[in-house]
């Protein structure tokens, strides 16, 4: 669809997420428990309208350092092909990270007028879990994400496509997905971001809803 098919002008993000600003959020991490097992990579992907298509837009990720007294899960890591201890990996500590993160939402928040950031992932409770106890470890105010609303394109994936599991409903929405990049937390988001703007893309904006 252009923006001369008929619809009128594009839509706003904030106007076609309810004041929401979309962000799709992939973690890594050293095990499935979010009280004990560390962060170890965050990966954010913001999306855009390009006309009236919904697309991956800017993209940041950041290296995390075990917090004191985090576990990481020999079998995670193996999984996700990272060594915590790796100088290499340039990593943050936790509160660091998060701070900077929530720095750069908030700037996308506001070139986009929302008034506040909404989590995108694939089965996105994993990720909130582990996200609001880093917050509360870390004592951080002001969270720009919603405390408890998500977004989860494995829900949306099961609808639109049939499947949950994020490589094969990337494969039904013929999205090119890589398994030997998996887990790794940018490529991930980025996989997930255009699963999202390809379930978006697929319902027309809600004031087209009824119209002829």
């Amino acid at each position: 669809m252009s923006e001369t098919s008929g619809f009128g002008a594009a839509p706003q993000m904030a106007d076609r997420f309810r004041g929401f600003l979309p962000v799709v959020l992939d973690l890594e991490t050293g095990g499935f428990n979010p009280a004990t097992n560390a962060i170890l990579e965050v990966a954010l992907v913001f999306v855009a309208f390009k006309g009236h298509k919904l697309v991956p837009a800017e993209r940041w990720r950041r290296a995390v350092a075990p917090y004191p007294g985090s576990k990481c899960d020999p079998a995670a890591l193996k999984v996700t092909g990272i060594d915590p201890q790796d100088p290499t990996r340039n990593a943050l500590c936790e509160a660091t990270a998060l701070k900077e993160m929530f720095r750069v939402v908030r700037n996308q928040m506001k070139a986009a007028d929302c008034q506040r950031a909404i989590m995108v992932a694939h089965n996105a409770s994993f990720d909130q879990q582990f996200m609001n106890l880093a917050i509360t470890r870390n004592d951080l105010k002001r969270s720009p994400f919603h405390p408890f609303s998500f977004i989860d394109t494995a829900s949306l994936a099961a609808v639109a496509f049939g499947h949950t599991v994020l490589s094969e409903a990337c494969a039904r929405a013929g999205i090119p997905f890589e398994s030997a990049r998996a887990h790794n937390a940018l490529y991930d988001a980025e996989r997930t971001a255009e699963l999202f703007c390809a379930v978006v893309n697929r319902w027309p904006t809600p004031v087209d809803v009824g119209e002829d």
